[in-house]
């Protein structure tokens, strides 16, 4: 006969077993995660297009009102439209991963009230969804490339490295942003403005060089700038300083831990704010 696996929960055992059943339901992950990206293009008339037209059209803005109206340079002479858009793939992919990823466990109120699972796995299925989007996004370099005649440096293969740093940073933010989006449902309302106010914040639409040197280390202490920065040193060779990049790795994983540490605070009274 065929042996069936039992799932036995017991008292006081649940945080030490907890990513054991995380492993164990890696099955629900990739259900739930395949679920969301076709809902996200699901009735759409362009679909997957989306994913390209959005950055592209952010990306001209920003040309030409950072670009050609206020003049800010771009790094070590990298086209400025190719500055622009290494910088908004990877803060899309943090963006897009928070928004979703704060409202995912709201949006899914009868799963989390009917059965027991990690309910970790919710927000995380977002990362998902975010680094599809990035993948297909990625792919308008191509003819950036061949328009401007410009070869990436042999250092693209440390872009990986950031966009990990990119994915432990936005897991993080999106566990606390969920799990406190359960009990404070004004949250729904303060995180788009968050990520709209930290995307002026961000080297996204200009280079890390126009800020000025006095306020150069205050200003690398955001972790993004340390990822974008590091994504265009990546493909252009452009500066990146010691402290932004520090500071991209050692709050990325604070932030992941303590996004860990507070969703599993709040775990188990969601099924009663829901």
């Amino acid at each position: 006969m065929e042996e069936r696996s039992v799932l036995c929960i017991e008292a006081g055992k649940s945080n030490r077993l907890y990513l054991r059943d995380l492993w164990e339901y890696r099955e629900l992950f990739g259900v739930l995660a395949w679920r969301d990206i076709i809902v996200r293009y699901k009735q759409t008339v362009v679909g997957v297009a989306w994913s390209v037209l959005r950055p592209l059209i952010t990306m001209l803005v920003f040309t030409v009102v950072f670009g050609k109206i206020a003049q800010l340079p771009s790094d070590k002479g990298v086209p400025y439209t190719l500055m622009v858009f290494a910088g908004m793939l990877p803060w899309q992919y943090f963006s897009n991963t928070v928004l979703t990823g704060s409202e995912a466990l709201i949006g899914n109120q009868g799963l989390i009230s009917k059965v027991y699972f990690p309910r970790l796995i919710i927000p995380t299925t977002r990362i998902l969804v975010s680094l599809a989007e990035l993948l297909v996004s990625a792919v308008i370099f191509v003819p950036l490339f061949f328009i401007y005649g410009y070869l990436p440096s042999w250092q693209i293969v440390f872009v990986p490295f950031f966009i990990l740093l990119a994915t432990l940073f936005s897991l993080g933010c999106t566990y606390i942003l969920s799990s406190l989006n359960v009990k404070f449902r004004d949250f729904r309302y303060v995180v788009p403005f968050m990520v709209q106010f930290g995307l002026y914040l961000s080297p996204v639409g200009f280079s890390s060089a126009a800020i000025p040197a006095k306020w150069q280390t205050l200003y690398a202490l955001n972790p993004m700038v340390g990822i974008i920065d590091g994504v265009r040193w990546s493909l252009f060779d452009a500066p990146l300083s010691a402290t932004a990049f520090w500071s991209a790795v050692i709050w990325s994983v604070v932030i992941l831990l303590a996004g860990f540490w507070c969703f599993r605070r709040m775990e188990n009274e969601f099924a009663d704010y829901i």
